[in-house]
């Protein structure tokens, strides 16, 4: 089950959305659920400088921002690896949905939203995150850590589907596997596809 802020340490949020009463709204919300927000920002630029400044757990982004737009600033802010991003997107750019995963953003919001919307995708976009950085700590390789990646969505997936286990619930399984059996996550999740495939219904063995 994902950690919710009343029982794990508040999260800090930085907000960027040119649009301030969009960006009150986001910070009331935010506040509302337990969240901290530490910084606010009109621009990408001032989010990015924000982002390197606050070090914050969580990046929520706007992609219609003037000096640099939301997908510049996630690849600036995923790329040196200073929090998870949420990107948020109106209906008429769903295309730019691609590119914002591109750009790293972990989750993303469709605009307008709800309180109940912005809950669950904060939470995938922290999961994704600790789920990102585990990887990269087990392989060196840029090649090698899209290629596990690659393969630990499938077996989540797999286990989703086959045991209606939620995606952090998956991952966790794959995680903890892999440590009990002192194994690779990619080992892991290669044994769950191989058993899945075959119609399997227990729980997977490794």
């Amino acid at each position: 089950m994902a950690e919710t802020p009343t029982d794990a340490e508040r999260r800090r949020v930085l907000i960027a959305e040119d649009e301030a009463l969009i960006r009150l709204d986001l910070a009331e919300m935010l506040v509302e659920e337990g969240y901290e927000v530490v910084g606010e920002a009109g621009d990408g630029e001032t989010a990015v400088r924000l982002a390197e400044e606050l070090k914050p757990d969580l990046v929520i982004l706007d992609i219609k921002m003037p000096i640099m737009d939301g997908l510049a600033a996630a690849e600036r802010i995923a790329g040196a690896r200073i929090a998870p991003v949420i990107i948020l997107t109106a209906f008429s750019q769903r295309d730019l949905v691609e590119r914002a995963r591109a750009a790293g953003a972990m989750a993303y919001l469709v605009k307008p939203f709800q309180k109940s919307d912005l809950v669950p995708a904060v939470e995938i976009a922290l999961s994704r995150y600790s789920e990102v950085a585990a990887l990269e700590a087990e392989v060196a390789g840029l090649t090698d850590r899209l290629e596990i990646r690659k393969t630990v969505e499938r077996a989540k997936g797999a286990l989703m589907t086959t045991y209606g286990m939620t995606e952090p619930q998956a991952f966790k399984w794959i995680q903890r596997t892999a440590m009990d059996h002192r194994m690779t996550m990619k080992e892991v999740a290669e044994r769950i596809l191989a058993e899945t495939a075959g119609g399997e219904v227990a729980q997977p063995t490794v």
